[in-house]
């Protein structure tokens, strides 16, 4: 159900409350204390599973300058104690999984390993033939999370719920043993997350934006997160820093303020695209021995982002269609981003 003005207020109001409490008591984020500068973890949902407060972004990975630096890039991170690794079947065409894939020979039992199906409103048989082709390229015989991909049109829900539809692909992956756990993720409107939660499947994980801009606009934070904690669903953040940086690179923000606000909500784990060693390396000089910022440090940034972030101008990926996948657009019938008028 959408929420009226009036209640959004007074729900958004009692959520800010209840978040600041579960901070202040780590009730709700338990399992994130680590000694030194190890990298923390956190229940995976109700699952039983731990895993690290930040994982790595596939589509970045994809973007390093090679095989090697990629590999680097794994191995680095592993190394540090982070074992959460994002992909999807249609990131760099097949690019992505395949250099994960051969960055984990011999590691596999180290990591956390998810990817994502892109069936678009396609078949369930479709969607198994992209499983068995994302286990291929990653080298494993099974995924510990695989999660329907881009859900960010109105008619998704419908397409993907559709009897021998993805949903039913989440099924039979998971009866067969070929993965642990199932989702969805999307970027565009909370709504569309509230209309897939409204059909009652049991999602163990579900990815959406989470940072400091979010709050004070069309919220995954106040009217989507609230919802997942209290069915003790598995929350993924990503976009911590605005998808490309945009909050970043226009000053609102450091991205070690970006990334500690992200990460202090009560999330599983907070994705983050890293596509070089260095960028690695300064996101774990935050990850490690995290400690989450207090209910105060929290609202202070949400109020001293509140204007720039009142229209969406830096969290593109709601307002405009750049974060939108040509394949998706394709299967909906609707024409690329370089298609659109400028």
């Amino acid at each position: 159900m959408i929420l009226q003005q009036s209640d959004h207020q007074a729900t958004r109001r009692e959520f800010i409350g209840a978040t600041a409490a579960a901070v202040t008591s780590g009730s709700a984020l338990t399992g994130q204390t680590a000694a030194g500068g190890e990298i923390p973890r956190r229940p995976f949902g109700n699952t039983g599973v731990q895993v690290s407060i930040i994982g790595v972004g596939g589509f970045h990975l994809g973007s390093a300058q090679d095989l090697n630096a990629a590999r680097t890039i794994v191995d680095t991170a592993l190394d540090a104690g982070i074992n959460f690794f994002d992909n999807a079947w249609e990131y760099h065409g097949g690019r992505s999984e395949e250099w994960l894939g051969e960055a984990m020979k011999q590691k596999r039992d180290r990591a956390f390993l998810m990817t994502k199906v892109c069936t678009h409103g396609r078949s369930r048989s479709v969607a198994m033939r992209m499983l068995e082709e994302s286990l291929k390229r990653l080298q494993t015989d099974h995924l510990d999370l695989w999660q329907i991909h881009e859900v960010i049109y109105d008619n998704d829900p419908d397409l993907i719920f559709k009897t021998d539809g993805a949903a039913d692909a989440l099924v039979q992956a998971k009866k067969e043993g070929k993965v642990r756990f199932v989702g969805f993720t999307g970027h565009k409107d909370p709504s569309i997350h509230l209309k897939m939660l409204a059909q009652g499947f049991a999602f163990d994980a579900v990815q959406m934006p989470l940072n400091c801009f979010d709050a004070n606009f069309r919220s995954f934070e106040m009217e989507v997160l609230p919802e997942l904690n209290r069915r003790g669903v598995a929350v993924l953040g990503m976009k911590s820093m605005g998808g490309s940086g945009e909050m970043i690179r226009h000053g609102a923000v450091t991205a070690a303020e970006a990334l500690s606000y992200a990460m202090s909500l009560p999330v599983a784990v907070t994705i983050s695209g890293m596509d070089s060693l260095g960028v690695l390396k300064q996101n774990l000089e935050t990850a490690r021995g995290f400690q989450p910022l207090s209910p105060a440090e929290m609202q202070h940034l949400r109020d001293r982002c509140h204007f720039d972030a009142s229209d969406g101008r830096w969290e593109l990926f709601k307002t405009t269609k750049k974060y939108d996948g040509d394949l998706g657009r394709q299967e909906h019938g609707f024409p690329t981003a370089a298609e659109l008028p400028a």
